[in-house]
């Protein structure tokens, strides 16, 4: 059965969210290609949430249907010299996936984070090659690749090759349908 995307938002995520929450990130084909680890108890979920999404209100978003928890988009804005650009990054639970939920979510993100950042002007994403499915989002929701950087980082314990993709703000930010 389809979502209907327009009952798509995001919101910051909340301690009440925690049930929701597990659903997802402690789900290791979700965590596969995030840098973070699978949560394997409420209590450490519950820390998470309270000590770093909480904190982490400038740009950091959980991915609701119906104001119910089911992934994340976290944006993460540079400082100083590099005030200029963030980093994006995403997940949704697996029984989510290939529905268009995560592309509109990065939508609805695009179109609100340059505002929100007003010295943003580049927005980039950061993309294991053998991530496919996150590279058709990147690229359904407007960002370009710019190419591959070779042995560019650890992911959990395997030097990865990564494609990197942008968004630079030029005033066009993507169509978020209803």
């Amino acid at each position: 059965m389809a979502i209907d995307l327009s009952r798509i938002s995001l919101r910051p995520l909340k301690l009440t969210d925690v049930d929701d929450f597990m659903l997802w990130a402690g789900d290791d084909q979700v965590t596969r290609f995030l840098r973070w680890k699978t949560f394997t108890s409420k209590e450490e979920a519950l820390t998470f949430i309270n000590d770093v999404c909480i904190p982490h209100l400038r740009w950091r978003r959980s991915i609701c249907i119906d104001d119910r928890s089911i992934g994340f988009v976290s944006i993460f804005p540079g400082s100083g010299d590099d005030r200029c650009r963030a980093d994006i990054g995403y997940g949704i639970a697996t029984k989510y996936w290939g529905q268009g939920i995560t592309t509109k979510a990065v939508k609805i993100a695009l179109s609100q984070v340059f505002k929100d950042l007003p010295n943003l002007a580049r927005l980039q994403s950061f993309v294991a090659v053998e991530n496919l499915a996150s590279q058709r989002v990147l690229e359904k929701a407007g960002l370009l690749k710019e190419g591959m950087l070779r042995k560019y980082t650890y992911l959990k314990g395997n030097l990865e090759d990564l494609f990197v993709y942008s968004f630079l703000a030029t005033g066009s930010f993507p169509v978020v349908d209803p």
